[in-house]
């Protein structure tokens, strides 16, 4: 099991660092259905593969002098509170998966194919983009923060599309995104390994899992951010837009079974 979690960390860290995923979003249905990891334990498990994968994309982005650390800030003002308090709701009051997984095919797919389209008009086609203003970006945020602390998923899925669709470059998007997952992780991680004290059943994370997943994902991330300066603006626009409706696919099929 911790193999095949090598595995599938790096695999899927690989095709998603580039665009801002983080890959725990594509990591979740794995970890339930193939590694067996019980619930609620699995959504500090995916945030442990945040946190052990995430310096792997960062530094490489870093050295290439990409990292936006004014949008980065205002990411993680917003998620940091929101992981805390989806981390208290997934302990405590947490709602049905069905009904999340359909919530997020409900709004990945559209977006992702949104994305795709735009994208894929021709140059005078394209209608100008309003990107968001600063306090609309650390909302946002705020309300991934609590959907990533509930269910564990990295931000990035959700607010790359969004603000990419909005204007902003992926290259600006990217990097940002995962410094934002990777500080809102580390603080969901803590905060379930406290809540596990005070709690009982499977809310600690599978920490063997945890870390190996993550070990893979360090390594398949910081490939992945090695070969996103290489690759044309409309490329990652097409894979981040094809990853979001891949994604709302992937749940919508879960969700009705």
């Amino acid at each position: 099991m911790v193999l095949a979690g090598l595995a599938a960390g790096l695999l899927i860290a690989a095709v998603t660092a580039p665009v801002g995923v983080s890959g725990a979003v594509f990591l979740l249905p794995v970890q339930l259905s193939v590694l067996g990891v019980p619930s609620p334990a699995v959504t500090p498990t995916n945030l442990l593969f945040n946190v052990v994968a995430g310096p792997g994309a960062l530094l490489r982005y870093r050295r290439e002098g990409m990292l936006c650390s004014s949008l980065a800030r205002r990411l993680v003002a917003g998620t940091l509170p929101g992981v805390v308090i989806g981390a208290v709701v997934r302990v405590f009051a947490v709602p049905g998966a069905a009904v999340f997984r359909l919530l997020v095919a409900c709004l990945l797919m559209p977006l992702g194919l949104w994305l795709i389209a735009r994208t894929l008009r021709r140059p005078d086609q394209h209608l100008p983009a309003v990107q968001p203003s600063p306090r609309t970006i650390t909302g946002l945020a705020l309300v991934v923060g609590i959907v990533g602390g509930i269910y564990g998923i990295g931000g990035g899925s959700i607010l790359g599309p969004l603000l990419v669709g909005r204007g902003m470059p992926v290259t600006q998007v990217a990097p940002a995104a995962l410094a934002s997952t990777f500080a809102t992780s580390l603080v969901g991680a803590a905060a379930f390994a406290l809540l596990s004290l005070a709690g009982s059943g499977d809310i600690a994370p599978d920490w063997y899992l945890g870390v190996a997943c993550g070990l893979g994902g360090l390594v398949g991330g910081y490939f992945g951010a090695h070969f996103q300066p290489r690759l044309p603006e409309t490329a990652l626009r097409l894979m981040l837009g094809a990853l979001a409706a891949a994604l709302g696919v992937l749940y919508a099929v879960q969700s009705l079974r």
